[in-house]
């Protein structure tokens, strides 16, 4: 079984493990040859990881530790600047590009709590699919079914696939149309994509900046929330604990369940019958405001116009290293004049608006993380039409929230062993506190 984080820090409390021992099981779990570590990470920290785990036990013993957290081993996204590495972003494109002079904030804020950086994960070239394929580095594998290889989701692949498969403790992600949610659904664990404000961009290389957020994917709400206390720099106690009792589940009935296959259908009625049956007020709500997002994302959405203001020079000198599905899409930006972008703004506001005025009586709003289960990575390389097909319908639910500047998580609600399938809960831009005391209650409530 994988660990909680709380489950790690007890064990380091007490001595009954050390950051060192934690760091080999890491290092031994990503060296298996019989799984997806070399695909899941693109650089191992191995030596900077057993020194790190060293000092982490020097600290404990001499009651020093920077925090309970101290010591254990994390991954995280290849778009983040660590301190005299290259950023690639999954791409090869940047292989060769300047060291970064400084880690991250984000990053930084987690090295201070003495959570140690194991490796970079594998990812979706430059964040740009909710798939998770990358044609430079390989595509690890979902843990569900490996035998038939089926995708890990994206954009951040490697980080799920880590944390599923027990190379890290946790990992850390990115999430502009869903990159943490749809792998973490996909994966069968939990990830959390927070207020975009609440988390600093600094030193991550972004894709769009009016989406972008930095999440955490682990194997808990409480780690999620743990590490986003840290990432963000701020305190979530403030919002206590909730019951599972009278919580005010709101579920949208337009977008979030066309095409929804069977099997992901009947895994969401039965989680939302059991949280009902423990006492929850499960409520149907039309919520036709979410249909104004196909129409904000109709020429490409914020994504297209923003990556190629950041790619421009670069695919000048070396589009030809580009995953070409990656660059068709940022390349659709040509579509789009300065006055579509300005409609976008102006539809972004009154859908956030209008949304957030629908869904205010309610403490959660859920939905399926994605309507499918995983299909296989040879599937969609060997079909452009159903790659793209499949790359919409899984960014489609998570990029509501990202679109309404909301905080979401994805938590499993499907039994063990079937296809793992994400409950979605979110809620208006700003309550991330509050979102994560429901969930709590939620998980609580599946959990019996």
């Amino acid at each position: 079984m994988r660990a909680t984080l709380n489950e790690l820090a007890a064990d380091l409390a007490t001595g009954k493990v050390t950051a060192s021992h934690l760091v080999e099981q890491s290092l031994a779990r990503i060296a298996d040859e019989t799984g997806e570590g070399a695909r899941a990470f693109v650089k191992v920290h191995a030596e900077k990881a057993r020194t790190a785990a060293r000092a982490a036990d020097d600290l404990r013993k001499a009651g020093l530790a920077p925090s309970r957290f101290a010591g254990i081993p994390i991954a995280v996204k290849d778009l983040f600047d660590l301190a005299g590495e290259p950023t690639p972003a999954g791409s090869t494109a940047l292989a060769d590009a300047a060291p970064a002079k400084a880690d991250a904030p984000a990053i930084a804020r987690l090295k201070a709590a003495g959570f140690i950086v194991i490796g970079r994960n594998n990812m979706t070239e430059f964040a740009f699919s909710g798939v998770g394929i990358n044609p430079h580095y390989g595509t690890p594998a979902n843990p569900y079914d490996r035998a038939a290889r089926r995708i890990p989701g994206g954009s951040s692949s490697g980080a799920a696939v880590s944390v599923a498969d027990g190379m890290a403790a946790a990992a850390i992600g990115s999430d502009t149309g869903g990159s943490c949610r749809i792998p973490a659904a996909l994966c069968g664990i939990v990830g959390y994509k927070p207020t975009a404000s609440a988390v600093p961009l600094d030193g991550a290389l972004p894709l769009s900046f009016t989406l972008d957020s930095i999440g955490p994917l682990a194997n808990s709400v409480a780690c999620c929330t743990g590490l986003h206390e840290i990432l963000s720099g701020a305190s979530l106690a403030g919002a206590g604990e909730r019951a599972i009792a009278g919580l005010r589940i709101a579920v949208p009935q337009a977008v979030v369940f066309d095409g929804i296959e069977p099997h992901v259908a009947k895994t969401f009625e039965a989680a939302l019958k059991r949280l009902a049956d423990a006492g929850a007020q499960v409520t149907e709500i039309p919520l036709k405001e979410f249909e104004m997002v196909g129409r904000i994302n109709a020429k490409g959405g914020f994504p297209a116009p923003e990556a190629l203001s950041w790619h421009r020079d670069l695919l000048e000198t070396h589009g030809e290293k580009y995953d070409q599905r990656v660059r068709a899409r940022i390349l659709r930006a040509k579509e789009q004049t300065a006055a579509d972008y300005i409609d976008m703004l102006h539809l972004r506001r009154a859908y956030i608006a209008e949304t957030n005025r629908a869904i205010a009586p309610y403490d959660v709003i859920a939905m399926p993380t994605v309507p499918m289960a995983a299909p296989t990575i040879a599937s969609l390389e060997a079909d452009t039409d159903l790659f793209v097909k499949t790359n919409l319908t899984l960014l489609r639910n998570p990029t509501l929230i990202n679109m309404l500047d909301g905080c979401a998580i994805s938590l499993p609600a499907h039994a063990e062993g079937d296809a793992p399938v994400g409950l979605m809960l979110a809620a208006s831009g700003g309550r991330d506190a509050d979102l994560f005391a429901s969930a709590r209650a939620v998980e609580a409530a599946l959990k019996r």
